[in-house]
């Protein structure tokens, strides 16, 4: 995977992140979701690299081999805002002042929230499979519940997830069928492996999404409510085999209000696009990169 990128440990803030780096040319930094790592997108960078990018890919704080710093009551070190600072102190430390963001999944909701909080640093916004949270919470419904109920199950800290899932991470995550080494291909589904085997790893994903019901939403209400939007390009891409169009109907109308310069439209994959339809995504990115 990734030929020719430098596989690295670079400290950003008050964290070391695991990062793959490559190319040269406009930078962009990719961000995986849940429960990925950076090589998710061993398929996407590449191309990208290929394309005149310079292509930075790293495991999210808690996510992968990156460090995983103990929480707080409140989640506050899981947050989009934490995470977002993370990602400029790390292109800024491989010499990038602007960049742009691309994220799927909850690596699109720090995507936004980087584009939110520093907008001096992103150029250009990409997200996939993602609204703002606040946005999903309050059309939260029955449906909603029903087929994400999950956000709601991790967000418990009574009688945590993490027994849950650690007692048989390879059956909870589809490990052997959905997300089988033919469908991650066999380096990458290794990396996914090593990282749900992780019970460290596991307890920092589910902070992630326990912070999603706290912090994350109440900073997405404050900016709404200040009217603070998104000034650089955003692109909004969804896999049109996954529930995006069900739940929130055209994907788009949630993002106007956020971003006055927002376009997008689907992509035939299920969820995990980079993986699935890694073509489509690249010819997407391309064009509006």
């Amino acid at each position: 995977m990734f030929e020719g990128f430098t596989l690295d440990r670079v400290q950003a803030g008050d964290v070391t992140l695991r990062v793959r780096y490559g190319g040269a040319g406009s930078p962009v930094v990719l961000l995986h979701g849940h429960p990925r790592t950076h090589t998710t997108w061993y398929q996407v960078a590449p191309a990208l690299a290929a394309a005149g990018h310079t292509v930075v890919c790293p495991d999210t704080r808690g996510y992968g081999q990156s460090n995983k710093p103990a929480s707080t009551e409140d989640h506050t070190p899981y947050s989009k805002r934490t995470m977002a600072a993370d990602v400029v102190a790390l292109m800024r430390a491989l010499g990038h002042e602007t960049f742009a963001v691309v994220g799927h999944d909850r690596g699109s909701q720090v995507a936004y929230r980087t584009a939110l909080d520093h907008p001096d640093a992103v150029s250009k916004l990409v997200v996939i499979d993602g609204v703002p949270t606040v946005e999903a919470l309050d059309r939260c419904d029955v449906r909603f519940a029903s087929e994400w109920w999950h956000w709601f199950f991790f967000a418990q800290t009574e009688n945590p997830a993490e027994r849950v899932i650690c007692a048989d991470p390879e059956t909870w995550y589809n490990a052997w069928t959905a997300n089988g080494p033919a469908e991650l291909g066999p380096e990458n589904h290794a990396d996914f492996l090593a990282a749900i085997r992780n019970p460290a790893t596991v307890h920092a994903m589910i902070e992630d999404y326990r912070a999603g019901l706290g912090p994350d939403p109440r900073a997405d209400a404050a900016d709404r409510a200040a009217g603070r939007r998104i000034e650089c390009p955003m692109l909004v891409l969804w896999s049109t085999k996954d529930d995006m169009e069900q739940l929130y109907g055209d994907p788009l109308e949630v993002w106007r209000p956020w971003c006055p310069h927002v376009a997008g439209h689907g992509i035939e994959s299920t969820h995990h696009v980079a993986e699935q339809a890694p073509q489509a995504l690249v010819d997407s990115l391309r064009k509006f990169l």
